[in-house]
């Protein structure tokens, strides 16, 4: 398999430095129900107004593939078919889409030039999988490192309102999701609170240790006002000549 470009911000003394000839690559984090879809979304709209290019994309799916897998991880019902999705399996599922998301959308759109804002990444295994499902976070890192080539984001927007109401949104969006469309991705929302407090206190450790890279925002704001936020941040970390 040939070596595949490692993207990654270039420090320098008073900020991130940049080559746009290579993209930008922003991650959304938290748990459902967080916001973090929504604000991806506002962002790219955002970004295309001003004439950026930019391409949006969401873990599991976003491929032919991964949007495959995304039913089987996702749905409540898998498990009725399929039977009790290992945790392992359920790893290495997640890191199947991310590859497959990385060589056909990312690495390419990067090599054009384009923002990249991809809804979780890696951050998500290791509180999912490593913390909720407590496979641990080295495992999770070992893998990113050997199937994605260990391609890092430029930049993390990590939304951590209050676990109970990012619980509470979640859990109605799912509901309304079925009514609406007859689909049901709540096979992780049926987990209880133990759980989730887990993967919170998980992400709040990869902040503390990925200070350079990713950034929390911990109010239970309203959108606005997150969004306002997230603004300010991007406008920071990109430099003025892009943004």
């Amino acid at each position: 398999m040939p070596e595949s470009p490692v993207y990654r911000s270039r420090q320098t003394t008073d900020c991130y430095s940049v080559d746009m000839s290579r993209g930008y690559f922003i991650t959304f984090e938290g748990l459902d129900g967080s916001g973090k879809t929504t604000q991806l979304r506002r962002l790219a709209t955002r970004l295309e107004s001003e004439g950026h290019k930019v391409v949006t994309l969401r873990q599991p799916g976003g491929t032919a593939l991964g949007d495959r897998i995304r039913s089987i991880l996702l749905d409540s019902r898998s498990e009725a078919v399929l039977g009790e999705i290992a945790p392992l399996a359920e790893m290495a599922l997640m890191f199947a889409d991310r590859a497959q998301a990385i060589q056909e959308m990312i690495l390419p759109a990067l090599a054009d030039g384009a923002i990249v804002l991809c809804d979780r990444y890696t951050d998500s295994s290791e509180a999912y999988q490593g913390a909720g499902r407590q496979l641990g976070s080295e495992r999770i890192l070992a893998m990113h490192r050997a199937v994605c080539d260990d391609l890092q984001p430029d930049l993390t927007l990590l939304l951590l309102p209050s676990l109970d109401a990012s619980l509470r949104r979640a859990r109605r969006r799912n509901q309304r999701s079925v009514q609406q469309k007859g689909t049901d991705e709540d096979r992780f929302e049926r987990e209880d609170d133990a759980f989730y407090r887990r993967i919170y206190e998980a992400y709040e450790a990869i902040a503390l240790r990925e200070t350079q890279r990713v950034v929390a925002l911990r109010e239970d704001a309203s959108i606005d006002q997150i969004e306002r936020q997230i603004r300010e941040i991007v406008s920071l970390r990109i430099p003025a000549s892009v943004i």
